[in-house]
Order: structure tokens, then C-alpha cells, then sequence
């Protein structure tokens, strides 16, 4: 194990003086985060975090619970302005854009960077409807049509196309619980999203269905950045390029998910990665 003070690193802490192993750029990035801080009322839930993501990338989050990780990626697509007390400052950009800009709306960056929750949350409504509602309201079907062709290539996308096509004006409530976790990808997928962030997508799944929402991930890849939060590290293992650990709200080490979990460079890491803690 090498000291981390040892190492060059691409971003520091003043709090501590915790520096972040690894590099936390990559070449032609999608989303790029500079010293984003996260404050729950007096709480520091997020400190001077740095890091990139990459174009057409799984990136996997992990840590302990309560390390930030699922605030952080909640920074992504400004769904942390939806709880009431919470502030974020620092630097987001997506392609370029600063996401957190006065006068930005954040509907259409929603839309730009969907998010598929740790529970499946399909709308009380139909298959085809659950899938269509988003390309409806953002206007991007002329006609019956075209949205019926948008419906069947997100349910494609989603692996989910031959298991519902001859029942898609039933409810989506209906469907099995890793059924639903697809469904609610390809209603994502809908609105042509430029990134996904995925919180914990399998923790309610049976095994068979974590497999194919990880086979979906891999395949998804090729078309979108892929951003996940995951308490298992099997996981990450398998379906992230580049692995980020957290802890108690700081960035600790980022690089190459095989790098992370067969050499960690921390000692923090390392003690994630071999259970003396989390």
C-alpha cells in the first residue's frame, strides 16, 4: 500500500487534509464537477468534490451509507433543489453548460439527465402511456405515429420490447419488479437523454433481474453516460469503467474500476474494499 501523500493528485482537502487519489479528469468529458459543496441546513453532506464523467462511460459510486454518494448524484440534474434547506455551490457542467446557471430551467435538463430511482416507480397508468408521457409533454412526436415508433425503440433499448409488446395498454404497475425497473429506464430513455444516473437501480431486484438490468447498462452504454450509485461492489465491478469511493462526504479515490478494486491507493479505500468497514 502506498501513502497517498506519495501519490500526484488531481484534487485536495482542506478539511483534514484528505487528498484525492487518482485522477479525477478524462479525456472528452460529459459532466464536469469542480469543488461542488453540499450543505443540508448546517449540515456538510458534500466537501470540494471534483470529478469527472466521461462520454459513453459507466461511472460507479460507492462508499458507506451516508458517504454522499446518492447527494452527489442527485447534484447531477439538480434534484437536491427539490429538498427544502438544501444549498450546492462549486462548478457542474454539462457539455459545457453550467447546470446550475442563473435562469436555467431544469425541466428540459431533467430530460437532458434522467434519473431511474432504487425503487421502481412506474405511473399508475399503462404500459405504452408510461413510456409515451415523457415524449408527449416535451413535444418531441408530431403525430400518433412517431410516438408509437418512440414508445417501441425505448422499450427496445430497454430489453423490455418482446416481453410487453402484445400487452402494452396494461397497467405498468402490473409488471414484475425488475419488469418495472425496465420499464421506468425506457420511459427515461424516452426523452433522448444525453446522461442516466441510476441510485441504487437493483437493490430491490431478485438476482435474475439484477443481471439484466446489468447486461442493460452495459448495453445502454454505447448510446448514453451512465452514472450509478451501488452498495455493491460486485456490481461495480461488473458493469463500471471508472470507480469514484466516498466517504463522510469527500472524495477519496477515482480510476479504472479494475485499478480500484485489485490495487486501491488509499488506505480508506482499502479498507472499504476488504470489509474493515462499511
Amino acid at each position: 500500500m502506498r501513502h497517498p501523500e506519495n501519490i500526484p493528485t488531481s484534487a485536495s482537502f482542506s478539511r483534514d487534509h484528505i487528498q484525492t487519489v487518482g485522477n479525477i479528469f478524462v479525456k472528452d468529458a460529459r459532466i464536469e464537477c469542480r469543488s461542488v459543496d453540499v450543505f443540508y441546513g448546517e449540515k456538510h453532506a458534500i466537501q470540494d468534490v471534483s470529478l469527472d464523467v466521461g462520454r459513453n462511460e459507466v461511472i460507479a459510486l460507492i462508499g458507506p451509507s451516508g458517504c454522499g454518494k446518492s447527494t452527489f448524484l442527485r447534484c447531477l440534474n439538480r434534484m437536491n433543489d427539490t429538498i427544502p434547506g438544501c444549498r450546492v455551490s462549486g462548478e457542474i457542467k454539462l457539455d459545457g453548460q453550467d447546470i446550475y446557471a442563473e435562469g436555467l430551467d431544469v425541466v428540459p435538463l431533467r430530460a437532458q439527465v434522467g434519473m431511474v430511482f432504487q425503487k421502481p416507480n412506474p405511473f399508475p397508468k399503462s404500459i405504452f402511456e408510461n413510456v409515451a408521457y415523457g415524449p408527449r409533454i416535451h413535444g418531441l412526436a408530431s403525430n400518433k405515429l412517431e410516438l408509437e415508433e418512440i414508445v417501441e425503440k425505448s422499450l427496445r433499448r430497454a430489453g423490455l420490447w418482446e416481453e410487453v409488446k402484445d400487452y402494452l395498454r396494461h397497467p405498468g404497475t402490473g409488471l414484475s419488479g425488475g419488469q418495472q425497473q425496465r420499464l421506468c429506464i425506457a420511459r427515461t430513455i424516452a426523452v433522448n437523454p444525453e446522461v442516466i444516473l441510476m441510485d441504487e437501480p437493483c437493490s430491490a431486484l431478485d438476482p435474475i433481474a439484477t443481471a439484466k438490468i446489468e447486461q442493460l447498462m452495459d448495453d445502454l452504454r454505447e448510446h448514453y453516460t451512465i452514472a450509478i450509485v451501488t452498495h455493491s461492489m460486485q456490481q461495480a465491478a461488473r458493469v463500471s469503467q471508472r470507480t469514484a469511493y466516498f466517504h463522510l462526504g469527500k472524495l477519496i479515490e477515482v480510476g479504472e474500476t479494475a485499478q480500484i478494486f485489485t490495487d486501491p491507493r488509499h488506505q480508506l479505500t482499502e479498507d472499504y474494499i476488504t470489509g474493515r468497514f462499511g
